[in-house]
Protein backbone atom coordinates (compact mmCIF):
# COMPACT_ATOMS: atom_id res chain seq x y z
CA UNK A 1 0.00 0.00 0.00
CA UNK A 2 1.56 3.68 -0.85
CA UNK A 3 -0.26 6.81 0.28
CA UNK A 4 1.12 10.21 -1.19
CA UNK A 5 -0.36 13.40 0.84
CA UNK A 6 -0.18 17.03 -0.74
CA UNK A 7 -2.06 20.13 -0.30
CA UNK A 8 0.29 21.62 2.49
CA UNK A 9 1.28 25.12 2.44
CA UNK A 10 1.96 28.31 4.31
CA UNK A 11 -1.40 30.19 4.88
CA UNK A 12 -2.54 32.59 7.55
CA UNK A 13 -4.40 32.11 10.49
CA UNK A 14 -8.30 32.05 9.82
CA UNK A 15 -7.78 30.64 6.43
CA UNK A 16 -8.91 26.81 5.09
CA UNK A 17 -6.77 24.36 3.35
CA UNK A 18 -7.61 21.31 2.28
CA UNK A 19 -5.19 18.15 2.18
CA UNK A 20 -5.80 15.24 -0.18
CA UNK A 21 -4.41 11.64 0.15
CA UNK A 22 -3.90 9.23 -2.53
CA UNK A 23 -3.77 5.35 -2.04
CA UNK A 24 -2.93 2.71 -4.12
CA UNK A 25 -2.21 -1.30 -3.40
CA UNK A 26 -4.94 -2.40 -1.76
CA UNK A 27 -8.76 -2.51 -0.95
CA UNK A 28 -9.59 0.98 -0.06
CA UNK A 29 -13.22 1.05 0.77
CA UNK A 30 -13.32 -1.25 3.70
CA UNK A 31 -10.36 0.45 5.49
CA UNK A 32 -10.05 2.94 7.70
CA UNK A 33 -8.63 5.87 7.13
CA UNK A 34 -6.60 8.37 9.33
CA UNK A 35 -4.80 11.79 9.45
CA UNK A 36 -1.92 13.14 12.56
CA UNK A 37 0.25 15.52 12.79
CA UNK A 38 3.31 16.39 14.17
CA UNK A 39 4.16 19.37 15.46
CA UNK A 40 8.02 20.60 15.84
CA UNK A 41 9.64 19.13 19.01
CA UNK A 42 6.37 17.39 20.12
CA UNK A 43 5.03 13.73 19.35
CA UNK A 44 2.78 13.07 16.50
CA UNK A 45 -0.86 12.95 17.69
CA UNK A 46 -4.06 12.14 16.13
CA UNK A 47 -6.39 14.87 14.25
CA UNK A 48 -9.45 12.86 12.74
CA UNK A 49 -9.88 9.32 11.41
CA UNK A 50 -12.96 7.78 9.07
CA UNK A 51 -14.12 4.48 9.21
CA UNK A 52 -14.32 1.98 6.13
CA UNK A 53 -17.74 3.15 3.78
CA UNK A 54 -19.38 -0.64 4.81
CA UNK A 55 -18.90 0.50 8.33
CA UNK A 56 -21.18 3.86 7.48
CA UNK A 57 -18.06 6.42 7.27
CA UNK A 58 -18.26 7.39 11.04
CA UNK A 59 -15.73 9.83 12.20
CA UNK A 60 -13.83 10.84 15.29
CA UNK A 61 -11.82 13.91 15.81
CA UNK A 62 -9.10 15.70 18.00
CA UNK A 63 -11.37 17.83 20.45
CA UNK A 64 -9.12 20.82 19.37
CA UNK A 65 -10.36 20.41 15.64
CA UNK A 66 -13.94 19.58 15.86
CA UNK A 67 -16.06 22.33 14.11
CA UNK A 68 -13.23 23.21 12.09
CA UNK A 69 -11.36 20.29 10.36
CA UNK A 70 -13.75 17.70 8.10
CA UNK A 71 -12.43 14.03 6.78
CA UNK A 72 -13.94 12.90 3.94
CA UNK A 73 -13.09 9.83 1.49
CA UNK A 74 -14.15 9.35 -1.95
CA UNK A 75 -13.92 5.52 -2.64
CA UNK A 76 -13.88 6.12 -5.89
CA UNK A 77 -11.11 8.03 -6.27
CA UNK A 78 -8.94 6.08 -3.50
CA UNK A 79 -8.21 9.69 -1.56
CA UNK A 80 -8.77 10.67 1.69
CA UNK A 81 -9.27 14.60 2.26
CA UNK A 82 -9.00 16.86 5.17
CA UNK A 83 -10.63 20.39 5.09
CA UNK A 84 -9.22 22.40 7.57
CA UNK A 85 -11.17 25.79 8.06
CA UNK A 86 -10.25 28.59 10.64
CA UNK A 87 -6.80 27.17 10.71
CA UNK A 88 -4.80 28.38 14.20
CA UNK A 89 -1.00 29.12 14.22
CA UNK A 90 -1.22 26.17 16.73
CA UNK A 91 -2.33 23.79 13.84
CA UNK A 92 1.27 24.59 12.02
CA UNK A 93 2.16 20.24 11.76
CA UNK A 94 3.95 18.40 9.12
CA UNK A 95 0.17 16.18 8.70
CA UNK A 96 0.28 12.20 7.58
CA UNK A 97 -2.28 10.12 6.04
CA UNK A 98 -2.45 6.89 7.50
CA UNK A 99 -4.59 3.56 6.33
CA UNK A 100 -5.24 0.55 8.55
CA UNK A 101 -5.71 -3.27 7.84
CA UNK A 102 -7.97 -3.99 10.72
CA UNK A 103 -11.89 -3.33 10.88
CA UNK A 104 -11.91 -0.55 13.93
CA UNK A 105 -11.38 2.51 13.70
CA UNK A 106 -9.31 3.85 15.95
CA UNK A 107 -7.25 7.35 17.39
CA UNK A 108 -4.18 5.28 18.19
CA UNK A 109 -1.21 5.62 15.36
CA UNK A 110 -0.26 1.98 16.31
CA UNK A 111 -3.74 0.94 14.99
CA UNK A 112 -2.38 2.20 11.20
CA UNK A 113 -0.43 -0.37 9.10
CA UNK A 114 0.54 2.24 6.68
CA UNK A 115 1.63 5.98 6.22
CA UNK A 116 2.23 8.29 3.76
CA UNK A 117 5.05 10.73 3.37
CA UNK A 118 4.25 14.05 4.93
CA UNK A 119 3.06 17.51 3.88
CA UNK A 120 4.22 20.43 6.05
CA UNK A 121 1.27 23.00 6.93
CA UNK A 122 2.42 26.09 8.41
CA UNK A 123 -0.22 28.80 9.90
CA UNK A 124 1.39 31.92 10.67
CA UNK A 125 -0.56 34.60 12.98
Amino acid sequence: VQLQASGGGLVQAGDSLRLSCAASGRTFSTSPLAWFRQAPGKEREFVAAISGSVSGGLTIYLDSVKGRFTISRNDATNTVYLQMNSLKPEDTAVYYCASSSRSRTSSQAIAYDYWGQGTLVTVSS
